[in-house]
């Protein structure tokens, strides 16, 4: 073995346990501490009054309506995409894949605030129509409500769900649903006794992801909750350490505890069904063939019910926006309303000293932070997949470690470390938290890409003389282009609309879009705000654009090369 690789392997677990520990120990920490500026002054009080409070009944009851509600929503619309989509003789197959695709790029945040345009009490457009056509005296919807909630959460997390189901789902053996048929079973029963066990592993698995991913959730809950008074405990925590004269730190910390301690929880029980699902194979060798379920009559309709829904998750938030930006307030389109169109919203932002700072803060940590998290990510990812020992092992737990830390909770543990160092309320303190809650987002394409380079290209190197440092930069990272760019752009997207983690640690001069935009939300600028967010959007479109165009002329390079 290259004696340089255990000590490799044990730098990189030092830096990766330092980004995904530190914050858990700070947090741990801290819920036995009097306070920020009491740190060490070691008390149990910060339990018995988090979880004596009369409010947490309804907030834990709140928060599992929510959970469990988005989640069972998410899944059962991916599981009826999936069976459609790989399936039946549904037209138009590839927008099953725009649909899953597209909208993972529509911050969460944006999404939320084009459903409460669309359908707030007072405003909303949908709500303003409904209203002048049906005579109606009040809004037949109120988006900020819990259902309203459930609604946005579970078209937000359906996209991730179908990537788990779908190829489950076009991997399943058909034989085993014709032997049902054969045997009298119709097509119901055999979609319920055969179709739905066999598929049991995806199904939970997408599920509890949802959970996970609905528990971390703070822009639903934040834009559509908190003016319908419906707090959920990520809203909860964030209200104990932003509102009053004396933030307790303290008690958020030892209820953020539990948060977490069910979310690495959660992970644990979805990487082991996720693990298992080797043992619900169906595909052999003897000629594969999927099947195709003639929609007959319901083919159109069931193509329209489609239509409609990429209509709700893709075309209306981003048009929306779009829309709100232009008119000077909200009012239903017509004639009138196209005719007051202008840029105001636009000029106003752009002249805005705080927009553009969280403008430039934001291109700053995408940019610097994305490249440096996939710098760290190709390292690791070369030590998980190239070098199995034990601490190869524990790097990846590490490393992949921080995807079950809900942002308010690891934001608020990364306070408690930052405020003991000269970083705190520094872009540098966000640089660091933003690429240890996202660091696994740049492994796994890394690690993905690593597997398909062969061992012997990095061996003959180092037969010629090459150190590890030139194999890696000469012959691997060459190699490696799809990925890094893969691993670029979805790092740096998530950095330009993090959300959960800025609201904790974002202080005066270090204001980013996503912060700035709920600022807009809380006062009721809508224009302002559509502006920004559209603005958002593009930079997020173009660093794609961008990372695809520098990956395929570096190829195109070396290819010449």
């Amino acid at each position: 073995m290259n004696p340089s690789r255990p000590v490799l392997s044990w730098f990189l677990i030092l830096i990766v346990g330092f980004l995904t520990l530190c914050p858990v120990l700070m947090l741990l920490l801290g819920s036995f501490s009097e306070g920020l500026t009491a740190f060490g002054a070691f008390t149990t009080s910060k339990y018995v009054a988090a979880y004596t409070d009369p409010l947490l009944f309804d907030v834990t009851y709140n928060t599992i309506v929510f959970v469990l509600g988005s989640s069972i929503l998410s899944t059962l619309l991916a599981l009826v995409l999936a069976y459609l989509n790989t399936r039946t003789n549904i037209p138009f197959k590839p927008v099953f894949t725009v649909l899953s695709i597209v909208p993972m790029m529509i911050p969460h945040l944006l999404f939320s605030v084009s459903w409460a345009l669309l359908l707030n009490p007072s405003n909303g457009l949908l709500n303003l129509f409904l209203k002048d056509v049906f005579a109606l005296q009040e809004a037949p919807f109120n988006i900020y409500s819990l259902w309203g909630m459930i609604m946005v959460e579970g078209l937000l997390n359906m996209p991730i769900a179908y990537l788990i189901i779908a190829p489950a789902m076009a991997q399943f053996d058909v034989a085993l649903e014709e032997s049902s048929r054969v045997f009298g079973a119709g097509v119901w029963r055999t979609l319920l006794r055969i179709t739905l066990p066999v598929l049991r592993p995806a199904i939970l698995a997408a599920f509890i992801l949802g959970i996970v991913r609905s528990l971390a959730s703070y822009a639903v809950p934040r834009v559509l909750g908190t003016p319908g008074q419906v707090d959920v405990l990520a809203t909860y925590l964030y209200e104990m350490i932003s509102t009053g004269f004396a933030p307790d730190y303290g008690k958020a910390a030892a209820l953020g505890m539990s948060v977490l301690v069910a979310s690495i929880s959660l992970i644990v029980v979805y990487r082991a069904l996720t693990s298992e699902g080797g043992k619900f194979v169906t595909i052999s060798g003897r000629g594969f063939r999927p099947a195709v379920i003639e929609l007959k009559r319901a083919r159109t309709p069931i193509f329209i019910g489609v239509g409609l829904l990429c209509l709700l998750m893709i075309v209306l938030p981003v048009a929306v926006l779009l829309y709100t930006s232009l008119v000077p307030y909200s009012m239903v389109p017509s004639a009138r309303a196209f005719s007051l169109m202008s840029f105001k919203h636009w000029i106003d932002v752009f002249q805005d000293p705080l927009s553009l700072l969280a403008l430039k803060n934001s291109l700053f940590l995408a940019v610097v932070g994305a490249t440096l998290g996939v710098l760290l990510s190709i390292f690791v990812a070369y030590v998980i997949v190239k070098i199995r020992t034990p601490a190869s092992g524990l790097l990846e737990s590490l490393s992949f470690l921080s995807f079950s830390f809900p942002g308010i909770v690891i934001g608020i543990g990364f306070m408690w470390f930052f405020v003991q160092t000269p970083l705190y309320a520094t872009l540098t303190a966000l640089l660091l938290s933003y690429i240890a809650a996202y660091l696994p987002y740049g492994i796994r394409p890394l690690a993905s890409a690593f597997v398909q380079v062969h061992a012997h290209l990095e061996e003959s190197s180092l037969v010629c003389g090459a150190s590890p440092l030139t194999t890696m930069r000469r012959i691997i990272v060459p190699l490696l282009i799809p990925g890094v760019v893969s691993a670029w752009i979805l790092m740096a997207t998530m950095f330009i609309r993090e959300l959960t983690v800025s609201v904790v640690l974002s202080r005066p001069g270090t204001e980013v879009l996503a912060v700035q935009i709920l600022s807009f939300a809380d006062d009721g600028l809508w224009g302002k705000l559509s502006a920004l967010g559209i603005v958002m959007i593009l930079i997020s479109t173009g660093l794609v654009l961008l990372a695809m165009y520098a990956g395929n002329k570096f190829k195109a390079a070396q290819a010449g090369s």
